[in-house]
């Protein structure tokens, strides 16, 4: 191993390819403009506002089409198509407010280098990090101390969630012979080998996975606290597994989970609720005048491929557990539950034409702005599930009640995040995130969820 060990954190890389992102555009407008005189947009003290708001578009329209997603920052194919994407909607709208932004300029084509200056400096900085940084020098390494049969599910889940991040090795904390991980190279340390590797400067940190203390034998923890008093850091897996995955790892809370969700903390702040309502308010208004704009195609959509009425309600779990009538515009034929309550799957047979439609762009749910105005919702929030399948759930996912502490939501973290609930392992998985949102619940994390919505209306990832 090198001895020598550099790396970036999931925040810095996202952090690092905003600040370039910003900085090599700014440099490329103004290197231009000092060439060819680019009126349009220049750079000085007496219009510094100009640079703040297309660093503002910049970084909103990126993150709507994913250029700050790690798994895709790291492909050019991928990246090539979200800055194109991204440079032509930002210039849109940095060409139409005008208010904020330059007058349109006489010379149309002032317009074309505005757009090439800004496509390329994305392209160039884009295709640098991939060569340069997302290599295999600047992978965080790590030792892992885990059961030799829970190793497999570690790894995939720590590198699904962020490619960089990679486990050399590991030492088994089980008292039986298990299978090593090889697929990547992984294999299993004897207490001595553990040891030494831990001290190499190139291992950046040691990640400990166990679901009870007295699982650590004694002489390892004593090597542990060497460790630590050597300068090593040393991490609880679920603490990892919460900031890779930004969601709760439920399998490793105790019974006493209030050391686990500080619930007080987010959800009593009265400056923070107030400012949610206000948003709400907000979003309703917007979201029913954009439904009143689209009725008349919508009537004429459900006319031909639902041949029904256009809405129906159903009965849902809403906070503290009171039951509610949510509202929806029809996806399925009649019928559709003959044979009982199904889980709605992706690709489901039971939605016509038309319906599979509404729910791609998620029209399907702008009837529920009606519910937020009722107060049974609120715009963001855990999604509002069906007592039948509630009492299922709620009998074989630990603490799943907890999700009902508040207002269910038209779009939420697990929502964005998280595929469609269409089995116990799905329910489990979004019921991580639905946590991590209670625990997280924050104006930016809120607004991080509508901007993630946009980007999955936008791509037509509705389910």
């Amino acid at each position: 191993m090198s001895n020598n060990s550099f790396h970036f954190d999931v925040s810095e890389r996202k952090v690092l390819l905003r600040i370039f992102d910003i900085g090599s555009v700014l440099f490329l407008l103004h290197f231009v403009g000092n060439i060819i005189n680019l009126d349009y947009f220049i750079i000085s003290a007496r219009h510094w506002f100009w640079s703040i708001v297309l660093a503002f578009y910049l970084t909103v329209f990126g993150t709507i089409f994913e250029l700050y997603n790690l798994q895709k920052a790291s492909n050019f194919v991928i990246v090539f198509k979200n800055v194109l994407i991204t440079s032509s909607i930002t210039v849109l709208f940095y060409l139409f407010t005008p208010y904020f932004t330059p007058s349109l300029p006489s010379n149309r084509l002032q317009i074309i280098y505005f757009f090439l200056a800004m496509t390329v400096a994305l392209l160039v900085w884009r295709y640098a990090y991939i060569v340069f940084i997302s290599t295999p020098k600047f992978y965080k390494k790590v030792l892992l101390v885990a059961p030799g049969g829970q190793v497999d599910g570690i790894v995939a889940s720590l590198q699904k969630s962020d490619p960089n991040y990679k486990v050399v090795n590991y030492f088994d904390i089980s008292e039986q012979e298990c299978a090593v991980y090889n697929s990547q190279g992984i294999q299993a340390l004897n207490f001595v080998d553990f040891s030494l590797m831990a001290e190499d400067s190139a291992i950046s940190e040691i990640i400990v996975c166990t679901f009870a203390s007295e699982g650590i034998p004694m002489q390892l923890n004593s090597r542990l606290v060497k460790l630590l008093e050597k300068g090593k850091v040393v991490r609880d897996y679920a603490q990892v597994y919460e900031e890779l995955t930004q969601r709760i790892h439920i399998q490793q809370v105790s019974g006493d989970f209030y050391r686990y969700f500080p619930f007080g903390r987010n959800n009593r702040n009265k400056l923070y609720l107030f400012l949610s309502e206000v948003m709400d308010l907000v979003l309703c208004i917007l979201g029913l005048g954009f439904g009143i704009v689209l009725l008349p195609f919508l009537l004429i959509g459900n006319a031909i491929g639902n041949r029904g009425s256009l809405m129906f309600t159903q009965t849902r779990v809403g906070r503290n557990g009171k039951h509610f009538r949510l509202y929806k515009l029809r996806s399925m034929g009649k019928n559709a539950e003959a044979n009982g309550f199904q889980f709605a799957v992706s690709g489901d047979i039971r939605a016509t034409k038309f319906g599979r439609f509404l729910r791609k762009s998620r029209l399907d749910e702008v009837p529920q702005f009606l519910n937020v105005l009722k107060g049974e919702m609120s715009v963001i929030g855990p999604r509002p599930e069906r007592p039948e399948f509630v009492e299922e759930l709620v009998e074989n996912l630990p603490f799943y009640e907890v999700r009902h502490l508040v207002r269910p939501g038209i779009t939420g973290w697990a929502q964005v995040n998280a595929k469609y609930g269409s089995s116990q392992e799905d329910s489990l998985e979004k019921l991580q995130y639905d946590f991590y949102y209670i625990k997280h619940r924050s104006l930016f994390l809120d607004m991080e969820i509508i901007i993630k919505t946009l980007s999955t209306i936008i791509f037509f990832r509705g389910q």
